[in-house]
């Protein structure tokens, strides 16, 4: 049984890749490190701070705690006031829309709570989540579940009754982790090879693919 859909943001649901990569270089470069907008882009899913830690390593430049919180920090400022260089894939909001009264819904993000609470007002999602999850709110990145079992206990339901919805190679991997089926979109970071690779129990081109995507979650009750 299908209890809750739980969706990824970053590359997921929306495209989202100029505003977070242009914010981390912005500080990166200050900070004189210097790495490519790929390098910074494969790395979605792991967290702003881990995300910064291996771009510092990467540029062999030494850090403190207090170094990296104020990275961090400058680098959300910069990523919130660039929400308007995101834009929602298309179907998102037409698949939000079919689920919704169906399953409950989760949004389990490792972007910060201030950018996504700003870019679901923007585009006026919130309705369509019953909780939010954010990297704000656990210890452990993606790969690590904590993540998704953290939505699976607010919505109040096993995680062998989710499904994940994701993009990225750690984010399969923490679904599978959290022992919850997931659905693979290759609209991110990831190639369809890459994804196929992690055995995803559906693999879609796109989110365009509704009728697909409710055919698995919902079966006979679509």
């Amino acid at each position: 049984m299908v209890a809750a859909v739980i969706f990824d943001w970053d590359g997921t649901l929306a495209d989202t890749k100029e505003a977070v990569v242009r914010s981390f270089q912005k500080v990166l470069t200050d900070a004189g490190c210097n790495v490519s907008d790929q390098f910074i882009f494969r790395l979605l899913g792991i967290g702003t701070k881990n995300t910064m830690k291996q771009a510092l390593q990467e540029c062999s430049i030494q850090f403190d705690d207090e170094l990296l919180e104020s990275l961090v920090e400058e680098k959300v400022k910069i990523q919130t006031e660039l929400t308007g260089l995101v834009e929602l894939f298309l179907g998102a909001t037409e698949l939000l829309r079919a689920l919704q009264g169906k399953v409950k819904t989760a949004l389990a993000t490792m972007s910060g709570r201030k950018v996504i609470d700003k870019l679901l007002a923007e585009k006026s999602l919130q309705k369509f989540f019953d909780k939010v999850v954010t990297a704000d709110d656990i210890s452990k990145p993606k790969p690590d579940p904590e993540v998704f079992l953290a939505a699976a206990s607010l919505l109040g339901v096993s995680p062998r009754d989710c499904i994940v919805v994701e993009d990225s190679v750690f984010g399969v991997k923490a679904a599978k982790a959290a022992q919850m089926r997931f659905i693979a979109i290759p609209s991110g970071a990831y190639s369809l090879e890459e994804l196929k690779k992690e055995r995803p129990d559906l693999i879609v081109e796109s989110l365009c693919e509704i009728d697909k995507i409710l055919d698995f979650v919902l079966g006979n009750k679509a």
